[in-house]
C-alpha cells in the first residue's frame, strides 16, 4: 500500500508539478523551516525549485516528514529529468578533445590487425571500442562543475491538496479527456481508476471508458455502453490487454458474474440498435477469442450477444457501416452516402473532403456538415478546421501518421477544393466552435505559448519534461545546443546511435554527425556505444552561432538489438548552455525536454530546430518514428525519408492556441473570474484564477 500511495504522488508531481501536501492537524513549530530550504537547495541541483507558496507550507510540517517528502519529491523530479541515471560519455572530456573521424577509426583498425592474428576482423569485439573506458567518477573527476548562470532552467513546484484531492483531480482531467491518451496516461488513468471514488460525468474517448469500466465491472456497477466495441475493450482491459485494440490480447477465464454482466451488455446493446451488429466483423479474430471465454450459447436469455458471436463465426450477415459507405461511393452515390452519414456525424465530417471533391452539388453536401457540426466531437471539428486549413496551400506531401507515432510522407494528389467551398466550411466550424467554449471571463495569455498546438491526439506524444504537442513552435536560447539519448538493455545487447541531419533550406545539401562522422565545424559526438548492460548516453554537441545549415534534426537510430517499448528504459532530450559555460555532459539545471522513446519504429525523430532569418532558432516537435530496417539502421540510410517527413511537419500548418485564443477573446466575456492561458503558471495570479498549461491544454478542447 505504501508503494501504491507513493505511485500515485510520484504521478502528481511528475503530471501536475504540484506536490500534494495534507494540512498538519496541529502545526506546531519544528524545525520544519530549515528542512523546507534544504530540499530547496536540493531541488535547485536538478533544476527545480519551491515556490513561496509551497515553501511555507512545509514549514508547518515537522521536519522528519519535510525530509521523508523530500526524498520522494527529488526522486520524481530527478527521474522527470533523466538525473537518476549516470550519464557516462565514450570520450572522457567531451565536449573537448573528440579526436578525428579518420584518426579515431585508423587507430581502431590497427588495433584490429595487429591483435587479430589472421582471425576475422570483428571492431566489436575490440576491449577499446562501444565500451566505456573510464567510470563516472573518472568523468566527473574529468569536468568542472557547472556554472550557474540565470539562463539555466528553474522549474517551479506549487503545493497542492491532500494526496487524495490532488488524484481525484488528475483522474477526472485524464477520464474526462476529449483526446486520447497517450499509453504511459492510460497507465496512469488505471492506477487512479483504482484508487479514485467516481469519475466525470462525460467520458468521451472509449479507451479511457474501458479502463473506468474495469473498475465499474469489479464493483457490480452498471457499465458505460453504447457499441458493441465497447464491451470488447472492456474484456481487453480485465485481460491485461491493450484496450485501443492495436495489439492482440490474450484473454482471461472470467468468473461467471463477470460473464453475464459482459453478456447484458452486449444483449442490452444489440437490442436497442440491431444495426450495431455491423461492428463486430472489423474485430472479428478478437470476438471470436472473446467467445470462447465467455460461452454465449449458456445463455440464450441473452440473445442480442449470441448474434454478435455468430456474426464473428460468419454464421450470420452484418453488412458493417463502413462497407455500405463503401459500396455507396464506388457506384458514385454520393447522395445516398449523405444520407447514411448524417446519423454518424463524426463520421460525415472526417470524409467531407472526399464527399466535396466526388460529389456534384456542394450546397447539398455543405449543407448536411452543417447539420453534422452542431453534434459532432469538438475535436473532430478542430481537426478537421486543422485539415480544411492546410488545403489553402501546397506542401511538400501529405503527413501520415499511425498511433504509435510511425510516419510517413506522401504527394498530394488531391483535387484542389474551390475557394468558396473552403471558405464556407471553414466558416462553418468556426462559428460551431466559437458557440462551444466556454465563458473564461478575463484571459490573460502567455504570448510564448500562443504557437503550442492544440493537443488533438495524444498517443504519439509520451509524457516527459517540457513537452509539447506535435506541431508546436518554442524558441531556442543559448549557444550550446546539446542532444542526449540513454538506454538500458533489457535482455539482449542493444546498440542505439544518437546522430544528428543537417540540411540547407531547400531540405538538400545533407550533412551528419554521427558515429561515422565524429565531428564537422560546428557539431561534436560523444562516441558510440554498442551495448547497454548496466545503461549508456551518448551526446551530440552544436554550436548554434556557427552552423552552416539552417535545419537541424536529432535522431535516435535502432543499429542493433532491443526496440524502444522492449528496452528496460529509453529516453531522448536536449540541453542548452550559454557561451563556454562547462560542466559534466549531463547537466540537469540544463535541461529544456525528456521524453521516453517507445514507439514501432526504428527510427526516433522527436524534434527539429529551425534558424530563423534573424539568425534565431526555434524548435518544432514532431513526435515522429521511421520504420527504418530490422537492423543497422544510419543516418546516411534514412536521408531522403527523414528530410521528407519532416519538410511535411515544418510546412504544414498546424491549428495553435493562438487560434482558440483569438475566438475567445473575439467572443467576449460577462463573466468575472480570471483564466491564464500559458506554459507556466506565475506566482502573482489573482486568488481563484483557473490555469491552462501544457499539462492541462486537452481541458480546453471544447465538448
Amino acid at each position: 500500500m505504501v508503494r501504491f500511495v507513493d505511485t500515485l504522488e510520484s504521478l502528481v508531481i511528475a503530471r501536475r508539478l504540484r506536490v500534494p501536501i495534507d494540512a498538519p492537524a496541529d502545526p506546531t513549530p519544528d524545525w520544519g523551516e530549515v528542512a523546507a530550504r534544504q530540499l530547496d537547495a536540493a531541488l535547485l541541483s536538478a533544476g527545480f525549485a519551491c515556490s513561496p507558496a509551497l515553501l511555507e507550507r512545509l514549514t508547518l510540517l515537522p521536519g522528519a516528514t519535510v525530509l521523508d517528502l523530500g526524498v520522494r519529491v527529488l526522486a520524481a523530479v530527478r527521474e522527470l529529468v533523466g538525473d537518476h541515471v549516470e550519464h557516462n560519455a565514450y570520450f572522457i572530456d567531451f565536449p573537448k578533445n573528440v579526436p578525428d573521424t579518420v584518426d579515431f577509426w585508423l587507430g581502431q583498425l590497427s588495433t584490429a590487425v595487429a591483435g587479430a592474428e589472421g582471425a576475422p576482423l570483428n571492431l566489436l569485439n575490440l576491449a577499446g571500442y562501444g565500451r566505456y573506458q573510464h567510470s563516472y567518477a573518472d568523468l566527473l573527476a574529468a569536468h568542472a562543475e557547472l556554472i550557474p548562470l540565470a539562463g539555466d532552467r528553474v522549474t517551479v513546484l506549487e503545493p497542492g491538496g491532500g494526496l487524495e484531492a490532488e488524484a481525484r483531480a488528475l483522474y477526472f482531467s485524464l477520464a474526462g479527456s476529449e483526446v486520447p491518451l497517450a499509453a504511459e496516461d492510460l497507465a496512469a488513468l488505471r492506477v487512479l481508476a483504482a484508487y479514485c471514488d467516481g469519475e466525470p460525468e462525460r467520458i468521451p474517448v472509449r479507451e479511457n471508458r474501458a479502463i473506468v469500466n474495469e473498475v465499474r465491472l469489479a464493483a457490480g456497477r452498471p457499465l458505460l455502453v453504447d457499441t458493441v466495441t465497447d464491451v470488447l475493450r472492456l474484456a481487453c482491459a480485465c485481460s491485461g490487454g491493450d484496450v485501443t485494440l492495436a495489439t492482440p490480447t490474450r484473454f482471461r477465464s472470467f468468473r461467471r458474474a463477470e460473464r453475464r454482466a459482459l453478456l447484458r451488455a452486449l444483449d442490452d446493446t444489440v437490442a436497442s440498435s440491431p444495426a450495431k451488429l455491423g461492428d463486430v466483423p472489423r474485430h472479428r479474430e478478437p470476438w471470436k477469442r472473446l467467445g470462447e471465454r465467455l460461452h454465449p450459447h449458456e445463455h440464450p436469455r441473452f440473445p442480442g450477444a449470441i448474434q454478435v458471436f455468430e456474426v464473428a463465426r460468419g454464421t450470420r450477415a452484418a453488412a458493417g457501416f463502413d462497407s455500405r459507405v463503401e459500396a455507396s461511393l464506388a457506384q458514385g452515390r454520393v447522395d445516398d452516402v449523405v444520407k447514411l452519414l448524417r446519423h454518424t456525424p463524426g463520421a460525415l465530417l472526417r470524409r467531407l473532403d472526399h464527399l466535396l471533391r466526388v460529389g456534384s452539388s456542394s450546397t447539398t453536401v455543405l449543407s448536411a456538415a452543417e447539420e453534422a457540426a452542431a453534434t459532432a466531437s469538438g475535436r473532430v471539428l478542430l481537426s478537421l478546421r486543422e485539415h480544411l486549413q492546410n488545403r489553402r496551400a501546397t506542401a511538400a506531401g501529405r503527413l501520415f501518421t499511425n498511433r504509435y507515432g510511425r510516419g510517413w510522407a506522401a504527394p498530394d494528389l488531391r483535387a484542389p477544393l474551390a475557394d468558396e467551398v473552403l471558405a464556407r466550411a471553414l466558416t462553418i466550424l468556426d462559428e460551431e466552435i466559437t458557440r462551444r467554449l466556454p465563458d473564461l471571463g478575463e484571459l490573460i495569455v502567455d504570448p510564448n505559448v500562443l504557437d503550442v498546438a492544440l493537443p488533438l491526439s495524444g498517443k504519439a506524444v509520451a509524457p516527459g519534461l517540457g513537452m509539447l504537442p506535435r506541431g508546436s513552435l518554442s524558441p531556442v536560447h543559448g549557444e550550446l545546443l546539446r542532444f542526449f539519448v540513454h538506454w538500458h538493455q533489457a535482455h539482449q545487447r542493444t546498440d542505439y546511435d544518437l546522430s544528428a541531419l543537417m540540411l540547407d533550406s531547400s531540405y538538400g545539401d545533407a550533412e551528419h554527425v554521427s558515429w561515422t562522422n565524429l565531428t564537422n565545424d560546428f557539431a561534436r559526438y560523444s562516441g558510440d556505444l554498442t551495448e547497454a548492460a548496466r545503461g549508456a548516453s551518448e551526446f551530440i554537441d552544436i554550436r548554434l552561432p556557427a552552423a552552416t545549415r539552417p535545419i537541424i534534426i536529432p535522431q535516435v537510430n535502432i543499429y542493433a538489438g532491443e526496440p524502444f517499448d522492449e528496452a528496460a528504459e529509453a529516453f531522448f532530450g536536449y540541453m542548452t548552455r550559454d557561451g563556454e559555460q562547462e560542466g559534466r555532459p549531463f547537466e540537469p539545471r540544463t535541461v529544456r525536454m525528456k521524453s521516453d522513446l517507445r514507439g514501432s519504429g526504428r527510427v526516433a525523430l522527436p524534434l527539429v530546430f529551425l534558424r530563423d532569418d534573424d539568425g534565431g532558432w526555434r524548435v518544432k516537435w514532431l513526435h515522429l518514428y521511421l520504420r527504418g530496417h530490422p537492423a543497422f539502421n544510419q543516418v546516411e540510410g534514412n536521408l531522403v525519408g527523414a528530410s521528407l517527413l519532416v519538410r511535411s511537419v515544418v510546412e504544414r500548418d498546424y491549428l495553435r492556441v493562438r487560434y482558440l485564443t483569438g475566438l475567445l477573446q473575439a467572443k467576449g466575456s460577462s463573466a468575472g473570474h480570471t483564466t491564464y492561458i500559458g506554459l507556466t503558471a506565475p506566482g502573482d495570479l489573482p486568488e481563484g484564477t483557473r490555469v491552462y498549461t501544457p499539462a492541462t491544454l486537452h481541458e480546453l478542447i471544447p465538448a
